[in-house]
């Protein structure tokens, strides 16, 4: 069997949240020489003349990605892994690691694809599995996500495996049995980052189950056990929906100026009456602006444009339409709501019965679309 994979590799999802928040190129003029216009990362091997060279550099670059909330590092990760990019014969391994660029990107149909010829050729590499489990998730596809984990267990990676089905089954609404396996994982974990992973699964799920306090209190736990980007992200969001955006920007300030930071912390500074969010949601318009110049497709960036029309600008119907178009990308609680909450705001009755239909159809449980919903369940 290959190696286990990274924390940073076990939670592809993660990547999403900050996958299409990459600023458009612009011109920086700095006021002397002291200026520091970027902190370069720790320095990650480049050269990789062999498979298992080209894997280790390509990782580095990933979890860099991830504990940065920074995209750009997936392009070094491509770059790496570019003499065996899309081909045939590549090792699995690679290939794998691929997909995970893929994915991480919004390349979906893409990196499905990489993943199921490269588990065809070599089914016993449990990340592959992992990251089919969370394309699945995403897809909001819980059967076909809960096989995947199966197969996760037939390669042996026993605690890998219990992560991957305790996260969809806490997706359906199992929470009890989702903390208490999350809280004896977290026991069983031999090292840091896998902790704070499983910590970070524990608080989303708590999050869902409506337990807000025990959520912040896993999020604390998970961020101060190995800082991360996303995680970071998640938190933030938890605070600034229950009316704490000074704890928000705290949790903010250390983390790059990524689209998805500079949004959170522009409506952290709004709701506080700070006029300091504005130039910030200006900054973020140019950003979109420069984007649709480039001629780029609008799916990868709906997220932030949906949250940026809702809390910023306060257009509902510009919010719902990019809401709609995310959600035929991803299909995460947050897409969800976005496209509830913002079809509800704007009136647009067909949207919001089109999507809590299919809402239901997946079994997603999440006490924040109970008020959404419009039938009733948790």
């Amino acid at each position: 069997m290959t190696a286990l994979p990274f924390k940073f590799l076990m939670t592809a999802a993660a990547l999403l949240l900050c996958a299409a928040t990459t600023a458009a190129p612009r011109d920086i003029k700095p006021a002397s020489d002291s200026d520091v216009i970027e902190t370069l990362p720790p320095r990650i091997r480049t050269a990789a003349n062999t498979p298992e060279a080209a894997a280790a550099s390509a990782r580095g670059w990933i979890g860099l990605s991830r504990q940065e909330a920074d995209p750009r590092y997936l392009g070094r990760a491509q770059a790496v892994l570019a003499p065996w990019w899309d081909k045939p014969d590549a090792p699995p391994a690679l290939a794998v690691l691929q997909a995970t660029v893929q994915q991480s990107r919004h390349e979906f149909a893409a990196s499905q694809k990489t993943l199921q010829a490269a588990l065809k050729r070599d089914p016993s590499q449990a990340q592959g599995w992992l990251t089919l489990a969370t394309l699945e998730r995403l897809s909001g596809r819980y059967d076909a996500a809960a096989a995947a984990c199966e197969q996760v267990a037939r390669v042996g990676a026993d605690l890998y495996a219990a992560a991957c089905q305790l996260e969809t089954r806490s997706l359906r609404g199992n929470f009890d049995e989702a903390r208490q396996g999350l809280e004896a994982l977290v026991q069983r974990a031999a090292d840091a980052g896998t902790r704070s992973w499983l910590t970070s699964l524990l608080a989303e799920s708590e999050e869902r189950a409506g337990r807000d306090e025990p959520a912040a209190r896993a999020y604390r736990a998970s961020l101060a056990v190995e800082p991360d980007g996303y995680t970071a992200l998640a938190y933030a969001d938890l605070l600034l929906r229950t009316a704490r955006p000074q704890e928000a920007l705290k949790v903010l300030e250390k983390q790059p100026a990524s689209d998805a930071t500079l949004l959170r912390q522009a409506y952290a500074l709004k709701l506080l009456g700070d006029s300091k969010w504005k130039p910030v949601a200006a900054e973020l318009r140019e950003r979109f602006a420069a984007l649709d110049a480039r001629g780029e497709d609008k799916a990868p960036h709906a997220r932030e444009r949906a949250l940026g029309a809702l809390w910023l600008d306060g257009n509902a119907a510009a919010a719902s339409q990019s809401a709609q178009l995310n959600l035929g990308l991803q299909k995460e609680p947050l897409d969800w709501w976005l496209a509830l909450h913002t079809a509800k705001l704007a009136g647009r009755s067909a949207d919001l019965a089109r999507t809590r239909s299919a809402l239901a159809a997946t079994g997603l449980q999440d006490a924040r679309l109970a008020a959404l919903r419009g039938d009733g369940k948790p």
